[in-house]
């Protein structure tokens, strides 16, 4: 294998990962078709090139994307990180239906089936997927780690938490990862979630960094991509919104001219300076379901900012229009 990104840890004493990873959610629902055979491809693709993190979750495709990996999961076991996750519930007859169970009976059945449909042993990362605020962290937490001394998980994630949070769940057990909603767009984590992650030694894991897609220029507003497109449903992609926050890409476009990259470039690359901004290890997971943007997204990693252009990208979240989703009651911006 011939690896190109450089490394870091999940968590304090945590496995080591490439410093990208690969978000996997696309290649089942929610951005619109997919083709099957190049998201196999772009897999295996993403391991040549270093990427070793691979996320995804129970309820993408209903189940379908961990079984779509786990072909792929079996025959490079021992090179991947598979990291998958429980808590968010779907109905067959529903589905715009989202609904949280954080209760022990819940977990235990939920990591038994990602197990079976991952085909492995052990889930090497398992995040609570979002916060049922009907149960304590803390028992969330015990019975996450009751997983990990049965063997079925190796290290415990969290998603959406803010800081208090992650120092209760912390005091349970490590917590190896934060996954949460951070790029240009979105800087809500940076209130307390950011800096408790540096404090207890936590990998953050940033999920959407190019913003949905939006923030490459691939598009300006969500009303003309396909009906099978969630990117429909979300306030900064439609109407006005969308309108106004396309004005923000501006100075994206101008600074990847200066380089010679694209926007996507720049957006990723400013993700990865999050690292020393804040002190603590950072690995965005960008999803694609093509080879030729997932080379893209890895080059990303080497592209270095200057401070003057890095100012110049600073007041950006600050002016964005309409919250990351139209319901913002479940994201730790919500609880804060």
């Amino acid at each position: 294998m011939s690896t190109t990104l450089p490394t870091t840890t999940l968590g304090a004493d945590g496995r080591r990962v490439g410093i990208q990873g690969l978000g996997c959610m696309g290649i089942s629902e929610f951005y619109g078709d997919s083709d099957l055979a190049e998201s196999r491809a772009t897999l295996e693709h993403a391991l040549e090139l270093g990427v070793t993190l691979f996320d995804t979750a129970d309820i993408y495709g209903s189940g379908h994307n961990e079984e779509f990996l786990s072909g792929f999961v079996r025959e490079h076991r021992d090179e991947l990180v598979i990291a998958t996750k429980f808590g968010i519930v779907r109905k067959a007859d529903d589905p715009a239906f989202r609904g949280f169970d954080n209760s022990p009976e819940y977990i235990r059945a939920a990591v038994d089936a990602s197990l079976r449909r991952l085909g492995v042993d052990t889930i090497d990362l398992y995040y609570m997927h979002r916060r049922d605020p009907a149960v304590p962290i803390e028992d969330t937490v015990a019975t996450m780690a009751e997983l990990v001394t049965a063997g079925k998980v190796r290290a415990l994630g969290l998603s959406e938490v803010t800081g208090d949070e992650l120092r209760a769940a912390h005091a349970v057990h490590p917590i190896a990862a934060v996954q949460s909603e951070w790029s240009l767009f979105s800087r809500d984590v940076e209130r307390t979630a950011v800096p408790a992650a540096a404090e207890l030694g936590v990998t953050f894991v940033p999920y959407s960094p190019l913003g949905r897609g939006f923030l490459t220029g691939a598009f300006r507003n969500a009303d003309s991509l396909g009906g099978n497109d969630f990117r429909q449903r979300m306030p900064r992609f439609t109407g006005a919104n969308a309108e106004r926050n396309a004005e923000l890409l501006a100075p994206l476009a101008a600074i990847a001219r200066t380089h010679g990259i694209t926007q996507a470039q720049v957006a990723l690359a400013w993700v990865h300076t999050r690292a020393e901004a804040h002190g603590l290890p950072v690995v965005p997971i960008p999803g694609t379901r093509k080879r030729g943007r997932l080379a893209e997204n890895v080059a990303a990693a080497g592209v270095r900012l200057s401070d003057d252009e890095l100012a110049t990208l600073e007041p950006i979240a600050g002016q964005v229009a309409g919250p990351r989703y139209a319901d913002m009651s479940f994201t730790s911006a919500g609880r804060e």
